[in-house]
């Protein structure tokens, strides 16, 4: 069978950004050296590359899970071709084609079920799926933003502007253009490829099923941590029009934590999020699924699977009341319907349901302890 042909500007650009990074940078490190300045300045740079990959490339254009002012979808304009990971609208068309055939190996462009190397960076090494190319059939809303459009038919002035001239602008400022380039232009560059491909390729094989198990995502911390919150990625896959990625208060989420702090400044808007009471469900779903798995070697499976059922339908009840009065509570607020609605009737229910459900949650968990 013979095999695609090979994207020789794709294989070159990886392959000696990568040499570079792996050999000259710590060559210069070891007979040169490179000074605090240098290392806070690829720092941010890297910084800047992956925020604009996840706050506006991934969450603003992919998924649309908010809306953003001009000069911000500018800015994730620019940092995207610093990047160097496609135009916006080509990485977009990507994108939404991965969720809605994820891990079909003939139609999602990067499934993990074709392996670590194929989904990490093997798929943009070879024409895979060349009919595709051209085709943004699926980004028509994108093709209406002026920003976009204008990144993607000067993609290429632009990322040699932004690749080589901020190293070489900062280079000649700081007086060291040879560590600049090195540090803020190939260094740089390779860990904002590799990182954000991490979530094509380990997201998909290593951490958590969370929520679901009909893809391969999973949630993983870790990656999170490398990837400025893309690594709760089996929320996300489920989940996927929500601007969070991390829902969790302790979970590392930064592209979280800068679209609502630019909804303080008027700079994002319309921030989209999935009822919390769905997304519990989801979880306790996946928890129900493997505690029954456990059950088929315990010696009273039957009987076991049976209380099991009945403690998590009276939670998944608990849960309905909860939100359903708290829905109405709000609504009270919002609309002020009721003049003390503190005191209101409704106000001692939500208390007396809230109470409830967590008498009920640790009826659940007391179960599954034993369980284990």
């Amino acid at each position: 069978m013979n095999k695609p042909k090979i994207v020789w500007l794709n294989f070159s650009v990886f392959l000696i950004t990568f040499l570079v990074a792996a050999i000259a940078v710590p060559y210069r490190a070891i007979t040169h050296g490179f000074d605090t300045t240098e290392l806070v300045v690829a720092l941010c740079c890297f910084i800047y590359c992956g925020m604009s990959i996840t706050a506006g490339y991934h969450r603003l254009w992919s998924h649309k899970t908010y809306q953003a002012h001009a000069s911000l979808r500018f800015i994730f304009a620019l940092g995207g071709a610093f990047a160097l990971q496609n135009s916006i609208l080509h990485w977009a068309s990507d994108h939404r084609v991965h969720h809605k055939h994820v891990d079909n190996n003939d139609k999602d462009p990067y499934s993990a079920k074709k392996g670590f190397w194929y989904s990490h960076i093997g798929w943009m090494l070879r024409e895979y799926q060349a009919h595709r190319y051209a085709n943004y059939d699926n980004t028509r809303d994108l093709q209406k933003d002026p920003i976009v459009m204008w990144q993607h038919k000067n993609y290429l002035l632009l990322t040699i502007l932004m690749n080589f001239g901020v190293p070489i602008l900062f280079g000649l400022w700081h007086g060291d253009i040879i560590s600049s380039l090195l540090l803020v232009g190939f260094l740089r560059l390779v860990l904002s490829h590799h990182t954000t491909f991490f979530i094509n390729s380990l997201a998909h094989i290593w951490g958590k099923q969370t929520y679901t198990e009909r893809n391969t995502a999973r949630d993983n911390g870790f990656l999170a941590f490398l990837t400025f919150g893309e690594g709760y990625h089996n929320y996300h896959h489920i989940f996927e029009n929500d601007y969070r990625n991390g829902i969790r208060w302790w979970q590392f989420d930064p592209t979280k934590w800068l679209i609502k702090g630019c909804e303080f400044l008027k700079l994002t808007s319309k921030l989209r999020t999935y009822p919390d009471d769905k997304i519990e469900k989801a979880r306790l779903a996946m928890v129900l699924k493997r505690s029954q798995k456990k059950l088929l070697s315990h010696p009273n499976a039957e009987q076991m699977r049976e209380k099991l059922q009945q403690e998590y339908d009276l939670l998944i009840a608990r849960i309905n009341d909860y939100y359903d009065v708290r829905k109405k509570l709000l609504a009270s607020r919002r609309d002020k319907l009721i003049a003390d609605v503190e005191s209101s009737e409704l106000a001692a229910q939500y208390q007396e349901f809230k109470q409830h459900l967590a008498e009920q949650q640790q009826h659940f968990q007391r179960l599954l302890t034993q369980l284990a």
